[in-house]
């Protein structure tokens, strides 16, 4: 099989040709379809998660069929469509499993981050971390949902019932979600990088209330904001938007600092909250939801080889929506 590797930290991913690996007790084997590439696949890279094990075959939006079955597992079948995210074992034992927290879990492994991921031909996948995607829909607009439909649908829960959103940093996440809040009557506003037009233009054709640069004032009190841009910054920012008794959720694994501010910014009962990894209910729920929506990601397609094209394009704005690896 072939795999794009990272064999240190702020390196470049490498193509490898590696014998075809076996799945061991509750594994599958998939043969990759299609997988998407997140911000986080650039942290992994950019050696900014020390959990990170090298070398690594980053990729935690996978798209594929199953390919082999290992002993034990019953749930899935040969040639099976399935889905493979960023969760991609949780011991099951300690108290955050136990209290069906398994976002929390003590010992996880992460998919293209502790356990080789879809930048690849083939995977190895827990079985019982690998959801079935059935047959409607194409493999690419399909692998975004694995984590940038699936950290913003937690997001989106996080930040409560509120009708005005705020959306800071809008790539594969925001615009997915935002179809989400549109479907449920929400407004959206968009804040994208400043001198960014290509971005505020994409919000607005899917449906912005507003879109303009992060530093502009929105111009409305905000419910809540959801940060999906790596920039500890915002969080002043946003919460300077939102009303009294407003949320800001931060939807990254990984942010630069966050800056001091004034008390007064956060009084008046704002609060800000982060969002950890997901949990196999996250996924359920909202894998089950997307055809309801009628979520259409925007997706541009790169071969395999061209993985590092596609990381360098994501690192720099290049493209709208979300970039995904077709094997």
């Amino acid at each position: 099989m072939d795999v794009m590797v990272l064999n240190k930290p702020g390196g470049r991913l490498e193509m490898e040709h590696r014998p075809m690996p076996e799945p061991g007790p509750g594994e599958v084997r998939i043969r990759v379809l299609a997988c998407g590439v997140c911000r986080t696949d650039l942290h992994v890279l950019d050696g900014e998660l020390p959990e990170t094990r090298l070398p690594i075959v980053p990729g935690h939006e996978i798209v594929g069929r199953v390919d082999k079955l290992g002993a034990g597992v019953t749930h899935l079948k040969m040639g099976e469509r399935v889905g493979v995210g960023w969760l991609g074992h949780a011991c099951g034992t300690c108290p955050y499993c136990a209290a069906h927290e398994e976002n929390l879990c003590d010992t996880p492994e992460f998919t293209g981050c502790t356990r080789d991921g879809g930048f690849a031909t083939h995977t190895i996948a827990d079985a019982s971390f690998t959801y079935p995607m059935g047959e409607e829909g194409e493999d690419t607009a399909l692998a975004p949902l694995l984590c940038a439909g699936l950290i913003g649908w937690r997001t989106l829960k996080m930040a409560g019932d509120g009708k005005r959103i705020g959306l800071y940093g809008f790539g594969a996440a925001a615009h997915i979600i935002a179809q989400v809040a549109r479907w449920q009557g929400r407004e959206f506003y968009a804040f994208t990088r400043p001198g960014d037009e290509a971005a505020q233009a994409f919000a607005r054709s899917m449906g912005a209330a507003w879109a303009g640069p992060s530093d502009a004032p929105c111009p409305v009190e905000l419910d809540a904001a959801l940060i999906f841009a790596p920039a500890g910054e915002l969080v002043p920012q946003a919460l300077r938007a939102v009303r009294k008794g407003g949320r800001v959720v931060c939807g990254g694994i990984h942010m630069s600092d966050i800056p001091a501010f004034p008390y007064r910014w956060l009084w008046e009962e704002r609060k800000i909250f982060s969002v950890a990894n997901l949990t196999r209910e996250d996924a359920h729920e909202f894998l089950a939801l997307a055809p309801q929506v009628g979520l259409t990601p925007h997706v541009t397609p790169y071969p395999l080889a061209k993985a590092n094209e596609a990381l360098d394009d994501l690192r720099h704005g290049r493209l709208q929506g979300a970039a995904v690896l077709v094997p």
